[in-house]
């Protein structure tokens, strides 16, 4: 029986090995931490009954994928469907909600309802298509065109400074940038635009879920199905040169999957020099400092549909996220900036003893940035919900220069696996046709470094897997492995 070694387990990795697992493989998985999941652990990072998400916490695009559809991610665990997929609040109590109902969403935007309609409704109409058309490489027929070139033109739009002039109301604007600004790239950009377009979409189709005790639920229901297909996993394994990596032989069809930065690959003695330096050509984007909250009780914004908002944009007017953006872009950080917050106990009251709350916070920083966001991100909540202060019971901040101590990959804390740009899009890692593959025999990449890039969709692990399946003159459909 072949052996795969995978690297790692983030939702890439497990999907990985999982696919491996049923393929027939003796799958082994090693993670550097002490308890399994990468970006998906929850953990009780402040007080003892306070559970937070280590970094993903809400999944837009997670029951949508390919891969969890066919694992049936959908019906393995609990999900929460808020009503409200995201909200930005404004001074003076008003706010932008985005509804899953795009009606309900419009309605509340006055005279910039059907520019809000035009923009999103023929996106999450056809969601499908726009995940097929985001979710593997650009370099490729899609199977919806007509959905490809409504999103394509609409990331023109939003990704150059004509996005100005889309909304006239700063509810409806702010409420875009918000969504944009997820992209952690200078705005208004393409990159910007075509992450940002792509989880909006989803918050008008099936909503921003998240699971019901944390996103940790992600990675027990892959390890289950990982183990009860022969697999294991053993934490506490950190990897840093794959020389000494006991993974097997290659020439008996043994394999080592990567879901960690592509670094890891230089570490192998057999690099080819050309692809070692398209490696270390490789960029990482901006960091992101990170705060998690244990509270005495709810968070009291003054909107109340924003109380009712799992997922906060808190940052402004559209002018003011597009400053903060740019200025970490630029290497600074805005004395107001972007905060992406969410309030998940809101909807899971397991998150938090009763009549506590929990909120997980973060804001871009520059690469490899130190600096402490707690007081930053208290002072932009507490801006829109006076009172918020008084409510911290404790607090727990991890700056981007710590980040990558928590999780290999998130180099100079880089969450989504390397800077998102247009170029990077395409070249991921590597300009390739199969970027899965690297120029090593037995050696896959299987992170967010590789197509289709962030988010908790599991698509490149699956076709890391699906990858080393075809070279080994097995391929297998999502199908046949998971049907």
């Amino acid at each position: 029986m072949a052996r795969a070694t995978v690297i790692g387990s983030g939702p890439n990795g497990l999907v990985a090995a999982v696919s491996l697992a049923r393929a027939g493989y003796e799958v082994t998985v090693l993670e550097a931490a002490d308890t399994i999941g990468g970006g998906i652990r929850t953990t009780e990072a402040t007080l003892p009954g306070f559970l937070h998400d280590v970094c993903s916490a809400v999944h837009p695009a997670a029951l949508t994928s390919p891969v969890f559809r066919a694992f049936g991610l959908a019906e393995r665990i609990d999900w929460i469907h808020p009503e409200i997929s995201y909200a930005h609040p404004l001074d003076g109590g008003r706010a932008g909600i985005a509804w899953r109902d795009i009606e309900r969403t419009a309605s509340g935007l006055g005279e910039d309802a059907q520019a809000w309609r035009a923009l999103l409704r023929p996106l999450s109409s056809h969601i499908d298509g726009v995940v097929d058309f985001t979710g593997s490489q650009m370099l490729r027929i899609p199977r919806e065109p007509i959905t490809a070139f409504r999103y394509a033109i609409r990331m023109l739009e939003q990704g150059t400074p004509l996005a100005r002039r889309t909304f006239r109301t700063d509810e409806a604007a702010a409420l875009l940038a918000g969504v944009l600004a997820h992209g952690t790239t200078p705005l208004p950009s393409l990159a910007g635009a075509a992450a940002g377009l792509l989880i909006a979409a989803h918050g008008h189709a099936g909503g921003w879920m998240y699971p019901r005790g944390g996103a940790q639920r992600i990675a027990d229901a892959l390890v289950d199905d990982l183990r009860a297909h022969g697999g294991t996993v053993e934490a506490g394994h950190r990897v840093d040169d794959l020389g000494s990596l006991d993974w097997g032989d290659p020439a008996r069809g043994d394999v080592v999957l990567l879901n960690s930065s592509p670094r890891l690959t230089l570490t192998h003695p057999g690099i080819p020099p050309r692809y070692a330096a398209a490696i270390r050509g490789y960029r990482y984007g901006a960091g992101v400092a990170k705060v998690d909250f244990a509270l005495d009780g709810p968070i009291p914004w003054t909107n109340a549909e924003v109380a009712q908002a799992p997922t906060v944009h808190v940052g402004g007017t559209q002018a003011e996220v597009w400053a903060s953006e740019n200025a970490v872009a630029h290497g600074t950080v805005s004395e107001r900036p972007y905060v992406l917050a969410v309030q998940p106990s809101v909807f899971d009251p397991s998150r938090a003893p009763e009549g506590k709350a929990v909120l997980w916070s973060y804001i871009h920083v520059p690469h490899g940035s130190g600096i402490d966001a707690t007081e930053l991100v208290t002072a932009q909540i507490e801006r829109f919900a006076p009172g918020f202060r008084d409510l911290i019971l404790a607090h727990h901040s991890v700056p981007a220069s710590s980040r990558e101590a928590v999780n290999p990959s998130e180099i100079g804390g880089d969450v989504i696996g390397g800077a998102f740009m247009i170029r990077q899009a395409i070249r991921r890692p590597v300009l390739s046709p199969v970027p899965w593959r690297t120029p090593m025999p037995g050696v896959y990449l299987s992170s967010a470094a590789t197509p289709p890039g962030p988010g908790v969709n599991g698509m490149a692990g699956w076709y890391a897997a699906r990858t080393v399946l075809a070279d080994a003159g097995t391929p297998a459909t999502l199908d046949e492995l998971f049907g």
